[in-house]
């Protein structure tokens, strides 16, 4: 069995300020080292369901969060960005049996945790997919239905799980924290490491098929930016419209285009 795990920094527990996700401030070190054992509990689940090929994608800011040195042997770690669309699932193929993804969080425009956001923080308010505020989770499980790979586990903030449940309820979830307007109540991060890897394990070992997404044939994409001069500028992408007061918006029947355009304008 081949599995493919996206490790993410907000939604693991304990991180509530964005001093504590950015690579070489003083906060980071403390939950680099809980994002590391949060995926490598996720690794020893998959390894104990039978994996025996597992690829990990260090997919927060840097790319470079994870500890290498933590991980256990049958691991493979990508670290950096491969700068295609696929961005934190990137390296994703048909060669998959599974996904998991570690750490994620709740959309921009939510209120489950402080950290929340849909890619870019610098520019973008919030993105919408089908008229609805989409997650991380969701555009990644799109990008992984792509190649009938089904996203098995899911581990962030208590508002993406139930998120997650109503995309598909057979995923296994776990909420590891909430959020309390800029505060977070979080799971005790010793059993938020046990929990994974029991869990992990449990998803691997049911009917995976079950855990499918399935496409939707049409695709409304919306891009709100904090700055309505970068909405004006980027409504120059093709097949793109400018929308007012600052948002993008783009019509297509192909997800792959979602993802081609999510990775040149945020």
């Amino acid at each position: 069995m081949k599995v493919y795990i996206s490790g993410d920094i907000e939604g693991i527990t304990g991180t509530t300020h964005w001093n504590e996700t950015e690579k070489n401030l003083p906060d980071w070190e403390q939950f680099a080292k809980q994002m590391t054992k949060e995926v490598v509990a996720a690794t020893n689940g998959a390894i104990s369901a039978g994996a025996d090929e597992i690829i990990i994608k260090d997919a927060h800011d840097s790319a470079r969060n994870i500890d290498m040195d933590e991980l256990p042997e049958k691991a493979r770690l990508i670290r950096g960005w491969t700068g295609d669309p696929l961005s934190m699932v990137g390296g994703i193929d048909e060669s998959f049996d599974a996904a998991i993804f570690i750490g994620y969080h709740n959309a921009a425009g939510t209120i489950s945790n402080p950290l929340a956001h849909t890619m870019s923080i610098l520019e973008v308010s919030s993105i919408k997919l089908n008229g609805e505020y989409v997650s991380e989770f969701l555009l990644n499980t799109y990008a992984a239905a792509l190649f009938d790979v089904p996203v098995v586990f899911v581990s962030g903030d208590i508002g993406l799980t139930q998120k997650v449940k109503e995309v598909n309820p057979q995923i296994v979830t776990l909420g590891v924290k909430d959020g309390l307007g800029g505060a977070t109540i979080n799971m005790n991060p010793k059993m938020a490491v046990t929990e994974t890897e029991k869990l992990v394990k449990e998803a691997l070992e049911g009917d995976l098929n079950l855990k499918k997404v399935k496409l939707p044939e049409e695709f409304q994409l919306e891009i709100e930016y904090k700055d309505h001069k970068c909405a004006y500028r980027y409504s120059f992408y093709p097949g793109a419209e400018y929308k007012e007061p600052r948002s993008v918006t783009f019509n297509t029947n192909n997800y792959y285009e979602i993802l081609r355009i999510i990775h040149f304008l945020t």
